[in-house]
């Protein structure tokens, strides 16, 4: 049987890149791979901008419904942005074997004014036409239960082969913190930005942030140093800072997060400062990282970890390590994924 992929993004696309192209890569997995338009921007003005693309996208998903009868498939997260789960679940009700992967609250995401297709209508859709349905975390699968009863947890996983270890853990003449994601969830550094500039005038402080060149956070652009994301160089760069930060806001999209900054961190062994946000909790508890809710609690974690000793940053850093690879690393999770995407 052949293995199908179904995504909204490209390689391009972290959620697709994490939940799917990685796993196929580790796994060293053939697919006919399916993706919308190829890249990681699927907004309704870009598909505006390029409807001819858009035409060719959705009548290639009409023929892979007929292409992937009896045969696997594995849907991550959304296969269109103008569907709200109707051309999701054709395809996975037509495969012999259908696998539907969520990483994020996408219960919580609606129609809108300015958007009339609904991923919460897609992502139920989907979890009741699947014969397996993947949770990123316990928070994500407990909603999926009230639609599915095949619902597995696999975490979003690190491949520790693609991260450099720190192993100096000495702070040079100014502490340096790191940030990576997405330039949507760059809104989150703005919540402690009292906290970074207090550590920046008092200690020099500086944060090097991974993601979009394009990006902004007004308030913090002083002390950033922006670096844009590339697979050549992000696990490196994360071990010349001295810690990582993860910061979230208590509501209910951010209580479905899988912690996947900490993860990284901890895959470079960084100490690691969280808010204690959904599973957040859990994985800063496992590796001995700080959490911190309000702005004086992130100005104390962040003080603790820059006047640490050597000594104790490096204990941090590397028992968040061995927790990142015995919890959640590809090593650790691979053959789940795989008996559950590739059964019998």
């Amino acid at each position: 049987m052949t293995l199908h992929t179904v995504a909204r993004y490209g390689r391009g696309g972290a959620s697709s890149r994490v939940r799917l192209y990685d796993w196929l890569d580790y796994l060293s997995l053939d697919a006919v791979e399916n993706n919308y338009l190829g890249g990681n921007d699927t907004s309704l003005r870009f598909v505006i901008r390029n409807a001819g693309a858009v035409l060719r996208a959705e009548r290639a998903l009409r023929r892979l419904v007929t292409d992937c009868q009896g045969q696997r498939l594995i849907l991550s997260r959304s296969a269109s942005p103008l569907s709200s789960g109707g051309i999701e679940e054709r395809l996975l009700r037509a495969a012999g074997h259908a696998v539907y992967d969520f990483d994020d609250a996408l219960y919580e995401r609606g129609r809108t004014r300015t958007n009339p297709f609904s991923l919460s209508d897609t992502w139920r859709r989907s979890c009741a036409a699947a014969d397996v349905v993947i949770a990123g975390n316990e928070e994500l699968a407990s909603h999926a239960l009230a639609v599915s009863r095949n619902v597995h947890v696999i975490p979003s996983c690190v491949n520790l082969e693609h991260y450099t270890a720190k192993t100096d853990f000495e702070i040079g003449a100014a502490p340096r913190g790191v940030w990576i994601g997405s330039a949507s969830t760059e809104k989150y550094l703005a919540h402690i930005a009292p906290s970074l500039l207090k550590l920046h005038r008092e200690a020099g402080l500086r944060l090097t942030v991974i993601s979009h060149p394009q990006s902004s956070v007004p308030e913090l652009e002083g002390l950033i140093d922006r670096v844009p994301w590339q697979a050549s160089t992000f696990g490196s760069l994360l071990a010349q800072a001295d810690f990582g930060i993860m910061p979230l806001t208590d509501e209910p999209w951010s209580r479905g997060k899988c912690a996947y900054k900490l993860l990284q961190y901890g895959a470079a062994n960084l100490p690691v400062i969280g808010s204690p946000v959904g599973v957040n909790e859990q994985v800063i508890s496992g590796m001995g990282g700080l959490a911190a809710s309000t702005e004086s609690e992130w100005s104390e974690a962040l003080h603790a970890v820059i006047h640490d000793s050597a000594e104790g940053r490096s204990l941090r850093g590397r028992q968040g390590g061995e927790y990142i690879a015995q919890n959640f690393s590809f090593t650790a999770w691979g053959s789940a994924w795989k008996s559950l995407v590739l059964p019998g």
